[in-house]
């Protein structure tokens, strides 16, 4: 299993570069962040930064989506990335959250999503692609490598995300949903004709060590709330049973509303309605042995990689535990003599 970190880009700019670092320096594969130019700082240029005070961490949004930027912008970003960098970046993309609906916009359709990663993954790994009646393609970029892995919930995104995506990505650590989402993912690539193992399989979900279950509950409830933004959506499409599993859409019957200005922020005012069950069950809490019974679960699932949300206050200190402690415990042991 590959362990991701998922960073707000909150300022100064050097301190989510220093957390890169550490999560390079104890492990991790990937440092994700948050996009959502309003809310916080611009990521790519923090990226860059990232990828030059680091020598083989890959960088990502998690997630950016088509309507904030032209898909040709974003494409150039990651081929400029990569040709200074060496192919060092993922692109996570979803329908668009808290990016669009602060500027009172809507997420995109399925449609232009699928339309969006094609784009983009053409562009991005140095070949042509037809956008907007004419056949484009960057005549500085070549051998770019660029991965888009999908965010998804309902049923015809994770369809999307099986005909056409690189990789999922779920934003939840509960291992019931999990298992469902990843085998309707699989699912659906099988029956586009596609290798359902060539999928990788990301859930994210906040990480936090420690010893004060409530303490960690507290800091890391945000999280269910964010998640009922998209659960909300499916419950307004398809209603509150059948689309997707009872455990995801029950809980946000006490939800009243959303501020975005408090959007990922521990401690923020409007979660109230997201129970302890729920928090247990989305996010890894808990001493260092509790995340390696959880994450094990989730391996034997088939989730390659896990992404931790380091949106609490003790970050350094949960990066150094995952260094020592639980990534050695998910990773292939070998010895110097048989």
């Amino acid at each position: 299993m590959e362990f991701g970190a998922v960073l707000q880009t909150n300022p100064p700019a050097a301190r989510t570069i220093q957390l890169a670092q550490l999560a390079e320096a104890h492990g991790f594969s990937h440092v994700w962040t948050f996009d959502s130019h309003l809310l916080w700082e611009e990521p790519y240029v923090i990226h860059s930064q990232i990828l030059a005070q680091t020598r083989r961490i890959k960088v990502g949004p998690f997630v950016t989506n088509p309507a904030t930027r032209d898909w040709t912008v974003t494409a150039s970003t990651f081929a400029t990335l990569n040709e200074m960098f060496g192919n060092r970046t993922v692109c996570g993309i979803g329908r668009g959250d808290s990016a669009v609906r602060v500027t009172n916009g809507k997420p995109t359709t399925i449609a232009e999503l699928r339309e969006a990663i094609h784009v983009i993954r053409e562009l991005g790994n140095s070949r042509a692609v037809e956008y907007h009646g004419s056949t484009l393609r960057f005549p500085w970029s070549v051998g770019s490598e660029l991965e888009v892995w999908v965010a998804a919930y309902g049923p015809m995104a994770l369809k999307l995300t099986g005909e056409v995506g690189d990789g999922f990505i779920l934003q939840l650590a509960d291992l019931d949903i999990a298992e469902w989402m990843i085998r309707t993912v699989r699912d659906a690539a099988a029956a586009a004709g596609r290798d359902p193992a060539a999928v990788k399989f990301c859930v994210a979900a906040p990480m936090y060590i420690g010893e004060d279950l409530a303490h960690q509950r507290d800091q890391s409830r945000w999280f269910g709330g964010m998640v009922g933004n998209h659960v909300a959506d499916i419950v307004a499409k398809y209603g509150a049973h059948g689309a997707v599993p009872d455990a995801l859409t029950d809980y946000i019957r006490g939800r009243e509303g959303y501020d975005y200005n408090e959007h990922g922020r521990a401690g923020n005012t409007h979660t109230d309605f997201v129970p302890d069950e729920i928090v247990d069950r989305f996010c890894v809490l808990g001493t260092a042995d509790e995340h390696i019974a959880k994450l094990k679960k989730l391996a034997d699932l088939g989730v390659d990689q896990f992404a931790g949300y380091l949106q609490h206050d003790n970050k350094e200190e949960t990066l150094r535990v995952y260094g020592e402690t639980v990534i050695p415990a998910l990773s292939e042991h070998l010895t110097a003599k048989a």
